[in-house]
């Protein structure tokens, strides 16, 4: 990790986090920030988007395209504009047990809470807003989308996750398709999770791949899937009592046998394969994140010149 990357776990106040993390994200990302958006209905607004046949008392004559109009023998076409609106982002944070987890200088729920803050910042715009919601033990707890640089304030507080949940226990399945009904107005949608099943599936199909997909249809979807070097490899530290963080089930490993880490490094690694291939065929953006990298630089790197994807209305 770089000297220069927000103390995000650390004691620093949430103000020079925030301009920590807005230094981080404007070095690696020169030039305009992503906040501008073009909207994607018909209707009010200023950018051409189709010529069409003028209908009397339904156009306005002051939109005849007169080039169209002279090549079509002289039958009236006007230009139809692209509806301009401000964008709306949502962020769907996994912030059960498995996100408590981190072996580096941050956590996994530190990485996750770092990533809200820099989309917000990546969406900045006038009229842009960021609202959050948190997959707890208890359910979806959801924050009211606010101004974008008000949203990554609010990510970088401690203790900004909402205190009150609904909806009971959710897998990260369930919480997709709330996720994806809460607010059906087409936008950003970013989900910021480290995929791991509560039952430990490694193997496709995922709860998740279904409700992803439609989510997907409907939005500009990015997932953020955030790791630990300690998930990848296992290192050789004896005889250590490893403890599951969604069940609470213990057992002893010996982490000398060379077999087991290998068996270890194999398995993980095919479940990283599986959930990449899995978010790519529900048709969504994916970057990987790890809590013992330049995690702003990553993210960076993958949003930097991406065009956004046209979606239905």
């Amino acid at each position: 990790m770089t000297d220069d990357l927000p103390p995000l776990g650390g004691t620093a106040s949430p103000e020079a986090v925030f301009a920590s993390l807005e230094l981080a994200v404007r070095r690696r990302l020169p030039g305009r920030l992503h906040g501008d958006k073009r909207g994607l209905t018909l209707g009010s607004g200023s950018e051409p988007e189709e010529i069409v046949r003028y209908r009397p008392g339904e156009d306005d004559v002051r939109r005849i395209d007169w080039n169209v109009t002279a090549r079509a023998s002289g039958t009236p076409h006007v230009w139809r504009p692209l509806a301009e609106h401000e964008l709306e982002s949502w962020v769907l944070v996994d912030d059960t047990a498995s996100m408590a987890f981190g072996t580096v200088a941050l956590e996994k729920r530190d990485v996750a809470a770092g990533v809200v803050a820099a989309v917000a910042l990546l969406t900045a715009g006038p009229g842009n807003r960021v609202g959050t919601a948190h997959l707890t033990r208890d359910g979806l707890a959801w924050s009211a989308p606010v101004l974008s640089r008000a949203a990554a304030h609010r990510a970088l507080r401690p203790s900004s996750t909402p205190r009150h949940a609904s909806g009971g226990a959710l897998d990260l399945g369930s919480a997709l398709r709330a996720f994806a009904t809460r607010r059906p107005r087409p936008g950003v949608r970013v989900v910021v999770t480290d995929l791991v099943e509560p039952d430990g599936r490694l193997e496709r199909p995922f709860s998740w791949e279904t409700p992803l997909r439609r989510l997907a249809a409907a939005h500009e979807t990015l997932v953020v899937e955030v790791v630990d070097p300690r998930e990848l490899e296992l290192p050789d530290v004896g005889t250590v009592t490893l403890e599951d963080p969604e069940t609470g089930r213990r057992r002893e490993v010996a982490t000398g046998s060379r077999r087991l880490r290998e068996r270890y490094a194999a398995a993980t690694a095919a479940h990283r394969a599986a959930a990449a291939e899995a978010v790519r065929s529900a048709r969504a953006a994916h970057v990987l994140l790890r809590t013992d990298r330049d995690w702003v630089r990553d993210l960076a790197r993958h949003v930097n010149g991406r065009p956004m994807r046209r979606v239905p209305a």
